[in-house]
């Protein structure tokens, strides 16, 4: 692992039904991320479930590239977390947590970095980030702050 995960939280005032409707909906995470395009199920899949993959349409600035990851957990309403995948080896883990709260739902978002020191050095140059964990802390940030802007309209 090159670095310390990076973990953002967020209280919503809407009900954790809402919130999860939301984050595990991955092809539609391209309308709050910075990063994320969208994408879709691929390989059969339709939906989110252990063993699952989807392909992510990914731009910064002027890079664009595509993704796989590959749904690892998956505890419907509470729990998903999905690994970039790269030639069979798990790059870095998402994560998503929706639980209730005092005031409706903590919504958690956790990135956990698992790149060997080529994994790093290539990443940069696919996507032109050179600090990978400051870049998503901000992206993170950004989407979590938008996912709660969204499911208020919804």
């Amino acid at each position: 692992m090159t670095g310390a995960p990076v973990i953002i939280s967020k209280e919503i005032n809407a009900t954790p039904q809402a919130v999860w409707a939301l984050v595990s909906d991955l092809p539609r995470m391209g309308e709050w991320s910075p990063e994320n395009q969208g994408g879709e199920w691929v390989k059969g899949a339709t939906g989110p479930a252990v063993g699952a993959r989807f392909k992510g349409h990914n731009s910064s600035g002027t890079k664009s590239w595509n993704t796989t990851v590959k749904v690892f957990e998956y505890v419907p309403g509470t729990k998903i977390v999905f690994a970039l995948m790269v030639g069979g080896s798990r790059w870095c883990d998402w994560v998503w947590e929706v639980a209730p709260s005092a005031n409706g739902t903590l919504v958690t978002h956790s990135w956990i970095d698992r790149r060997s020191k080529l994994a790093d050095w290539l990443g940069k140059k696919v996507s032109g980030v050179a600090d990978r964990g400051e870049h998503n802390r901000k992206n993170m940030q950004v989407t979590v702050d938008s996912l709660a802007t969204a499911v208020h309209g919804s």
